[in-house]
């Protein structure tokens, strides 16, 4: 790898930090930090791309998990179990990966995406109050759903993975009933142990470029602890309307790249 003169390097530092603040608060880092990686080392391999986001994410996911979990306290009953099938589906995605094109998905995700957007615009309410589905009557049907979302949306991080954090936070809201807060909070562990399981992949066969991967990584730390900071302390109506704009930025992110792809 060539050496990155002083304005890529603070060019990868704030996007560390920027990714950092939006993935504590609602997820999708990774679309800010991937493209700044593209932008300074065009010539690294997707591979290393992928596995050096890894690494600047696992650590700020680390911080804002750890923030959260103080201050807002999720149910690890839940958390725990639906981290467990996150880490064991991305592990599956990431040794994946390497059959599986980008191309191939946009087009899906965009669809999902709108889907979510539209989904979430009809209801206004949703996520405001958590009213938790299937509750301490049915607890094992609540705890196979939980399973369900983190081994499906974990497969998703291993093998491709933008908007991740958010597509978890969604499918707990909806699927499952919590305000959007709550959902947050899980997410982010479930996260944390998406990131664990692909670098667990990546890092035997040497993809991870260090120097970056920690650069971006200091800075996604600072960055997650502020974004969870305010997340707690703004509640589920500001991290509902963080969601709305992150997602509309998600669909013309994927939906400029598709059309690319259809172009060429």
């Amino acid at each position: 790898m060539p050496d990155l003169d002083v304005r890529l390097l603070l060019f990868l530092a704030l996007a560390g930090l920027a990714a950092g603040f939006v993935d504590a608060v609602v997820g999708g880092g990774g679309l800010i930090q991937l493209p700044a990686l593209l932008v300074a080392l065009p010539g690294a391999a997707p591979v290393q791309l992928l596995a050096t986001n890894k690494l600047g994410s696992i650590m700020g996911t680390t911080t804002s998990a750890l923030t959260y979990y103080r201050r807002v306290r999720p149910d690890l009953r839940t958390a725990l179990p639906l981290a467990g099938a996150a880490f064991a589906g991305s592990v599956g995605g990431a040794l994946l990966a390497f059959l599986i094109t980008k191309a191939a998905f946009n087009p899906i995700i965009l669809v999902v995406l709108v889907g979510v957007g539209i989904y979430t615009l009809a209801r206004p309410s949703m996520g405001q109050m958590q009213r938790l589905r299937f509750g301490r009557r049915h607890p094992r049907r609540h705890l196979a759903v939980a399973l369900l979302i983190g081994l499906v949306i974990g497969a998703y991080d291993g093998a491709l993975g933008p908007g991740t954090g958010s597509f978890f936070v969604f499918a707990l809201v909806s699927a499952l009933g919590y305000g959007f807060l709550e959902a947050s909070a899980k997410a982010k562990i479930a996260n944390l142990a998406t990131n664990l399981a692909a670098l667990v992949v990546f890092v035997p066969q040497g993809a991870v470029l260090w120097q970056v991967g920690l650069l971006m990584g200091a800075c996604n730390v600072v960055g997650g602890y502020l974004g969870a900071r305010v997340a707690v302390a703004r509640g589920s109506r500001f991290v509902r309307l963080f969601f709305v704009v992150v997602l509309a930025a998600f669909i013309v992110k994927i939906g400029l790249d598709t059309w690319s792809q259809l172009l060429g």
